[in-house]
Formats: C-alpha cells, sequence, structure tokens
C-alpha cells in the first residue's frame, strides 16, 4: 500500500479531511457538513469512520488538524470552541493517536490557513506574511520566514478580538460574515422595497452572500456596507501594521470573494490609518487558495514537522 499524510480542517459549520502523498501533494478530499446538534461527536465521528477507511487503502504516516478556535499545541488539547459544543478540553491528538499510531500536529485554524497562504497561495513570494480570515468571525495567523509565529498563549494574532471603540466594539462585530449579514438585516428593515430586500427575499441567514451581487447592480445601500465594513478592517489592521511590519496581508475566508471591491477599499483605509513614516506600507491581496486554505496550511505543517 502506498503511504499517505492526512489533513483536518475542523470548523464550525464544516469538516474537510484531505490526503496527501509522498511529496505532500493533496490528492483527496473529504467534505462534511457539521450537524450542530450533534455537535463535536458528530465530527468525531465522521473522522473516525474516514480514517477506518483510508486506513483500509493507505498507510497513514502523519495527521495535521486545523482547528476553529484557540488550542493548547503542546498538549495536544482543544482549548475552546465558541461555536460547538463538546470540544473545550478535549484531547484530539491522544484520541486520534488511539485509533492511528503515527504522530499527530494540532494547530488553530487560522494559523493554519496562514501557513498554506504564505506558502502555497498569495503569500509564497513575501517573507513576512498577515493573513485574516473573515468568516462566521473573523481571526488571523502570522507567518515569518516559512515558520508560525506563536505567543505564550493559545490565540496569537486574534485581531477580531481587537476593539474599535472604548466602548467594546470589536473587529469581529463589524467585519465578520454574521455581522455583515445583520447590517444588510437592518437595511432591510429600513428599505423593504430595496435592491437588498429583494436579492434576500429567499435567504434566512447568509445574507452577506447577497453583497456582490447588488455591489455588481450598482446598489448604494450595498456600497455603503462595503464601505463601512472595509473602514473598520483597514482601521483595525492598520494596528497590525504598527506592531508587525508584514510584507503583505492577505484576506480570506467568505467575505474575500467580494475581490477587488473589498481589497482596494482595504488597503485605502490601512493606508489612511498609518503612520505617514511607514507608508506605503504591506499590500493587501486576496487569498488564492479558497476552501484549501486550512487543508493545504495542515498538510504543510504536518511536512514541517515530519517531512
Amino acid at each position: 500500500m502506498q503511504n499517505c499524510y492526512i489533513g483536518i480542517e475542523i470548523g464550525g459549520t464544516k469538516l474537510q479531511i484531505v490526503l496527501a502523498d509522498d511529496s505532500f501533494i493533496i490528492n483527496r478530499t473529504f467534505r462534511f457538513a457539521v450537524d450542530r446538534v450533534l455537535a463535536a461527536a458528530g465530527i468525531r465521528e465522521h473522522i473516525a469512520q474516514t480514517i477506518t477507511n483510508i486506513s483500509k487503502e493507505y498507510i497513514i504516516k502523519g495527521i495535521s488538524i486545523g482547528f476553529g478556535g484557540p488550542v493548547d499545541r503542546e498538549a495536544g488539547c482543544i482549548a475552546k470552541s465558541h461555536q460547538l459544543s463538546g470540544w473545550d478540553g478535549f484531547n484530539i491528538s491522544g484520541w486520534l493517536q488511539q485509533q492511528v499510531n503515527v504522530p499527530v500536529i494540532l494547530e488553530n485554524d487560522a494559523n493554519a490557513a496562514a501557513l498554506g497562504e504564505a506558502l502555497k497561495g498569495a503569500g509564497r513570494n513575501y517573507e513576512h506574511v498577515f493573513y485574516v480570515t473573515l468568516g462566521s468571525g473573523v481571526g488571523a495567523g502570522m507567518v515569518i520566514n516559512g515558520q508560525i509565529y506563536h505567543g505564550t498563549k493559545p490565540g496569537e494574532a486574534e485581531i477580531g478580538h481587537i476593539r474599535l471603540n472604548r466602548e467594546g466594539l470589536t473587529l469581529e462585530d463589524s467585519c465578520s460574515g454574521w455581522a455583515v449579514d445583520k447590517k444588510i438585516r437592518t437595511v432591510i428593515a429600513q428599505k423593504p422595497d430595496g435592491k437588498l430586500a429583494q436579492l434576500c427575499a429567499d435567504v434566512n441567514g447568509g445574507e452577506a452572500k447577497m453583497l456582490l451581487t447588488a455591489l455588481e447592480q450598482g446598489d448604494a445601500d450595498a456600497l455603503k456596507v462595503l464601505n463601512d465594513t472595509a473602514a473598520d478592517l483597514g482601521f483595525g489592521l492598520s494596528h497590525a501594521v504598527h506592531l508587525f511590519h508584514p510584507d503583505i496581508i492577505v484576506l480570506g475566508g467568505g467575505l474575500s470573494l467580494l475581490g477587488e471591491p473589498l481589497r482596494v477599499r482595504v488597503q485605502n483605509a490601512i493606508r489612511a490609518n498609518t503612520m505617514a513614516l511607514f507608508l506605503p506600507g504591506p499590500e493587501v491581496v486576496i487569498a488564492e487558495l479558497g476552501e484549501l486554505a486550512v487543508p493545504v496550511g495542515a498538510i504543510e505543517n504536518l511536512r514541517k514537522h515530519i517531512g
């Protein structure tokens, strides 16, 4: 049988499992929707069954995980899940090693995605990459000379929790997917006959997915939502510029699908809030790896540790 390496992404809405060959090139992908009722138990069942099936065809040499929340890498434990029950304090590395006796590496998903984009995606030609993911929440990771930056405690680069004002509004409160959903619902309540209301008529949650269509149709309300969100995101990211001076900032996650309209506004907002001495500042780009950012990063992390 052939050797394989397994990369796992565990999120609040999806589970991805990928297989890579001896060259650490991904050649198979399995995707599962997350059942929020079964929560962690349901995800573990999917993982266990998939690993059992894989082991019938391949010799598993190592497993690498990107988890959607803070983790204790050294202990191999999940520190906290803000999205699903049944994960807090769970020793996922030990659990996996009970099933297959191979090295298991645990990392936060934003850190894993940052590594993926830094080595194989939009940041591959840069030494210092700051990656921000704009999904159900706002997370980030930083890679310097091919290595993930780690602090003394889990949760480094948690830029989503930076406060935008003294009253407590955070970057995540303004720029996450659910925050944009809320902004759009506010517009719909105020303008029930408007373009966004029309586009979201059959949408119950996830209204942000319709923002690009509204922008393409020239809707002024959609443009205001974009402008407000990009202004706050650029303001928040200007702190990362002042603290770390990355070569490049990579925008990933679902909201990054807004593409150039988002990118250019975030770039301008960063420059507007950055000390003149540090201008023009880092280039802002859209991520390239899409849904595979975390699995690619997980596999690259495995390569670094055991390759």
